[in-house]
């Protein structure tokens, strides 16, 4: 254990923090896109069913395709990686973004018509607080799937801690292989506990005296 940090200690920590930087640039596009875009189709039902759709086939496309894809558009590096982790983080975050504001009672969204609210305050004030718990729940299951997903990014250049793994299994050095691994797991672990605290967080009081 020793001898693997001194050897290779410097190296894991800019592949973490490649790893992390290509993580969460992708999840913050995911959540930039996906959250405004969940709200307003539940304004447009019938196009809702088509965006969703359209979200789902993307998911569906194997992850080494997409990103040798992005490659004739934004070369090798971190850039084509980014996109692609950023369409695959789109679904969840979109669908849950989606269910969330379309499951909040219609007697809340009544009250604040009934107390004057426009369609802007009530998304701002009743709707998007009352679904902020679903829509969350989205954004920890897009994050795990980026952390994850994001050790395929090696394939095109990007760095990453799927450096570690893929050379280890390349030059059959078991060593590289745990190296890469155990702290992609530990990333998604942490990723999603601290999500969990801020979904907590948001979650408004009546709630979470309901659960």
């Amino acid at each position: 254990m020793l001898d693997f940090f001194n050897n290779y200690g410097s190296q894991m920590m800019l592949l973490i923090w490649e790893h992390i930087y290509i993580s969460a640039a992708a999840l913050a596009l995911g959540v930039l896109v996906a959250v405004p875009l969940g709200i307003l189709l539940t304004r447009f039902d019938r196009a809702a069913s088509l965006v969703i759709g359209a979200a789902s086939i993307l998911q569906t496309i194997p992850s080494l395709a997409l990103l040798a894809f992005m490659i004739p558009f934004f070369g090798i590096g971190k850039l084509p990686a980014i996109v692609a982790l950023f369409i695959y983080s789109l679904l969840p975050i979109l669908r849950n973004a989606y269910i969330g504001m379309k499951g909040v009672k219609p007697d809340l969204v009544d009250a604040g018509r009934g107390m004057g609210m426009t369609e802007w305050q009530l998304i701002k004030k009743v709707e998007i607080p009352q679904a902020a718990p679903v829509i969350m729940a989205g954004i920890r299951l897009s994050g795990t799937y980026v952390i994850a997903w994001a050790t395929l990014a090696s394939y095109i250049g990007a760095g990453g801690l799927g450096d570690f793994i893929f050379n280890g299994l390349n030059l059959f050095i078991p060593e590289l292989i745990i190296g890469g691994t155990i702290p992609v797991t530990i990333l998604a672990l942490i990723v999603d506990w601290l999500l969990g605290l801020l979904e907590k967080k948001v979650t408004p009081r009546n709630l979470r005296l309901a659960e």
